[in-house]
């Protein structure tokens, strides 16, 4: 069940990745500072691609796709608390001695779509670029679009934040059952309609969301 004193504290780790933090900040791939550390650092776009973050042209063809690494990453990513990099690098997935620092568009998990399950009323939600090798139950009535931005948000685990954000191609798609009390669109939608099934929305997610500010990457 979603708690929204705690999803209000933890937002202030992610607004962290929503400032224009690429400020002349010197990394070298792969630095270590000490002998028992490596130093690697990475950036999530809006589509929830992942790459490492002085890539310089950012697309299908550069980005992660190997499952078992995404799977290996994903699962360890959680809020930087180890005072290194936190204002530029809010995220950060420890696998072993490397400590992977991670930055992003909008929120870390990226939700690219739905697998459906014909014999159940529980659908799941994807996300990390590994198919079912990643997924949330999907929570219908815990959708909550931003009217400013059109941007779609559902929850996520505590690890990410809280709160993950649906990739634009999905985020149209369901946009088209959200419906809006007296027509305002200028407020989030009030209710929205799944698998024939029409859902009060809690927006829950709406005081997380709604002063959210997004990186552009410089390059």
């Amino acid at each position: 069940m979603l708690n929204l004193f705690r999803l209000r504290s933890m937002s202030t780790n992610v607004n962290l990745c929503f400032r224009n933090v690429v400020r002349n900040l010197q990394y070298v791939q792969g630095q270590s500072p000490n002998p028992k550390i490596r130093e690697y650092f990475y950036y999530i776009d809006h589509q929830g691609q992942l790459f490492l973050d002085d890539t310089k042209i950012k697309n299908f063809t550069s980005c992660f796709k190997e499952k078992d690494f995404l799977v290996f990453f994903f699962k360890r990513l959680k809020v930087n608390t180890t005072g290194r990099y936190v204002d530029e690098f809010p995220f950060i997935s420890l696998c072993g001695r490397e400590h992977n620092y991670v930055r992003c568009n909008d929120t870390p998990i990226v939700y690219t779509h739905i697998i459906q399950n014909p014999s159940s009323a529980t659908d799941l939600l994807s996300f990390g670029g590994a198919g079912d090798k990643l997924t949330v139950k999907f929570e219908p009535e815990n959708l909550c679009m931003l009217p400013q931005t059109g941007r779609v948000y559902h929850p996520a685990s505590e690890q990410y934040g809280s709160i993950g954000l649906i990739k634009s191609a999905l985020a149209i798609e369901l946009s088209k059952s959200f419906e809006f009390a007296s027509g305002d669109e200028s407020q989030p939608p009030s209710h929205f309609t799944w698998k024939g099934h029409r859902y009060d929305l809690t927006n829950v997610l709406f005081d997380v969301v709604r002063d959210r500010k997004f990186v552009v990457h410089e390059e």
